[in-house]
């Protein structure tokens, strides 16, 4: 039996052999591997269909159902077809790991077709936005970059190029509003390339680059100028098709007389570059862009920022490096007096899902229900707060391990939620900038840096990345070494926010109340200090005498804000105000 795709059919159920069904007439499915039951046809192009369909074995949750059936003619074709077919699951494989991007649930062959099985978003897309409420604000536009940034971030570090960015393929998802890049069935991997025999367009006219429409090469600053585009039709009303085909791409150039309204100058200049015409004259990574978006929200009291190198690894579930790369952040610094130096990291603002999800191990109650927030630009000390910081602006030095270690780099410990409180009082005054501890939605932001797995070296850590106590490992990863001691801040690599030790040596207190979940907590990123337990503060990071578990990104727990440990300390956390440009 074959299935009738339309939902209201009076004999959904056909008989084998016919192409279209007796009742509605209308075209006939399978239900694919006995599984999954298409209820409605969401289009087609030159490599196949695309059918909406349902779960039957997951509750019949929807889901996207493509199959490939090429309207191509010749072996080789109909080979390279199967070839990016298979590239495009295993692209979806890749990346769905990454909470805005649709994941891949199955891939396989029947009946001589191959299909593929993707998480289904409910939500519209930007276009469809676009119509309804017409031209864009500039807030808005700006929250659109700032969202989807990171997410291409992601993209071009697992070495894919998208090259069909435009407002039909990104989706504000309905269930929390979040921004999700779909169709990726034209993507590539860098070291391949898409043969024009094919004879099909890669890209969408006004959207795609010059590079792209005239030579099928795409590179990470392509997907950066379709992004621009995208921008400019919603900031404008104009679409780039139009445009292209009466001007090629010398409207680049002038692309502020569509403006209805004046823009922001740092705003600006940013598409400007993201709309470059050449390639090199265009911003190369989605990196450099979050960081001119950054430079334009530089507190006024900082006249020049600094910059420094590190390298960013990440691991396999062994815990064993697999990639690293370098990085680079900006930062400042305080003179704290006695040769104590205090440097201050930028981070940039931008949208996360906080909290751990069904699937992570080991996750605990108190982390759920996910929930995205939004997060300003800080900046945020690169360490905890070492011993010879606190002693030179406090006084005093009510560590544990001050007797057992000359180095005055230890984090500083035994110190209460007051104490840490204190201790921003006073650099406060001294710098007459407002410090303060982050807010739990903050060090959460902070921690992750982009990343999404439980640590954010990958999915597991080792006492070689992390000091935590090595004979209670997390995941697959093999037991190790326990100090029973805490470290010299800096003596294991940073996450890519360039900030060192979010996991492990000593938990971290943070501004809120404690609560024992998320329902009702703020999503602008402000830390939550209305109903929980007022006498209880949160603390995150895990520490030198915990359990690997403790030290995942989500973790949380809570002491009464006047209880001091030999596994707490704090790190500070700075407003970023904003600049006039």
């Amino acid at each position: 039996m074959i299935w009738c795709i339309n939902p209201n059919c009076k004999k959904p159920e056909n008989p084998g052999g016919r192409t279209h069904c007796i009742d509605c007439h209308l075209e006939l499915v399978p239900i694919l591997r006995n599984r999954y039951r298409m209820i409605g046809f969401l289009g087609a192009g030159s490599f196949g269909r695309t059918y909406l369909a349902k779960d039957i074995d997951r509750l019949n949750q929807r889901c996207v159902v493509k199959q490939l059936a090429p309207n191509v003619q010749g072996t080789w074709a109909i080979n390279k077809a199967v070839e990016l077919f298979q590239q495009e699951a295993r692209q979806l494989q890749q990346l769905g790991q990454h909470p805005q991007i649709p994941s891949l649930d199955a891939y396989f062959e029947q009946d001589k077709y191959l299909y593929l099985v993707q998480q289904f978003v409910d939500g519209d897309n930007l276009l469809t936005l676009f119509q309804n409420q017409g031209i864009w604000q500039e807030s808005q536009v700006k929250q659109v970059l700032l969202e989807l940034l990171p997410v291409l971030k992601f993209v071009h570090e697992q070495k894919i190029i998208h090259r069909d960015i435009k407002p039909e393929n990104i989706m504000r998802r309905r269930s929390d509003g979040v921004l999700v890049l779909i169709d990726f069935g034209v993507s590539k991997q860098l070291s391949g390339t898409v043969m024009s025999r094919l004879g099909t367009q890669i890209g969408t006219l006004g959207y795609a680059p010059l590079e792209q429409m005239q030579g099928g090469e795409a590179y990470a600053a392509s997907d950066l100028f379709s992004l621009g585009a995208t921008a400019f039709h919603l900031l404008t009303g104009v679409h780039p098709y139009g445009l292209w085909t009466e001007h090629g791409y010398s409207w680049t150039a002038n692309w502020q007389k569509h403006l209805k309204n004046p823009i922001d100058k740092g705003l600006a200049l940013i598409l400007s570059k993201l709309l470059a015409k050449g390639i090199q004259q265009r911003y190369q990574s989605a990196e450099e862009v979050l960081r001119d978006f950054q430079r334009q929200s530089t507190p006024n009291f900082i006249h020049t920022l600094k910059r420094f190198d590190f390298d960013k690894v990440t691991v396999d579930v062994r815990g064993n490096i697999t990639n690293r790369q370098q990085r680079q952040a900006q930062f400042f610094r305080e003179n704290l007096g006695s040769g104590a130096i205090l440097d201050i990291v930028a981070i940039p603002g931008g949208r996360f899902v906080m909290g751990s999800p069904n699937t992570e191990a080991e996750r605990r109650d108190n982390e759920t229900p996910q929930r995205t927030v939004n997060i300003s630009p800080f900046f945020m000390g690169k360490y905890p707060v070492t011993q010879a910081q606190y002693q030179a602006l406090m006084g005093n030095n009510p560590s544990h391990f001050k007797g057992f270690f000359k180095s005055k780099q230890l984090p500083v410990e035994q110190v209460t939620w007051d104490d840490a409180v204190e201790f921003c009082r006073k650099l406060s005054q001294k710098t007459g900038k407002t410090y303060r501890l982050p807010s739990e939605a903050e060090w959460e932001y902070a921690c992750r840096a982009g990343t999404t797995t439980p640590f954010y070296f990958g999915k597991t850590i080792t006492p070689d990345l992390v000091n935590y106590d090595g004979n209670y490992p997390y995941g697959a990863a093999p037991k190790g070494l326990y100090r029973k001691q805490t470290t010299d801040v800096g003596s294991f690599g940073p996450n890519p926010f360039g900030l060192y030790d979010m996991h492990g040596n000593v938990w971290e207190w943070c501004s809120d109340r404690w609560h024992d979940n998320y329902y009702g907590a703020p999503t602008d990123g402000s830390s939550w200090e209305t109903g929980g337990g007022s006498e209880y503060r949160v603390l995150r990071g895990g520490s030198w005498r915990n359990n690997a578990v403790y030290c995942r990104g989500a973790d949380l727990c809570y002491r009464s804000a006047d209880s001091r440990g030999r596994d707490r300390g704090f790190r500070v956390a700075v407003a970023s105000v904003s600049s006039s440009s």
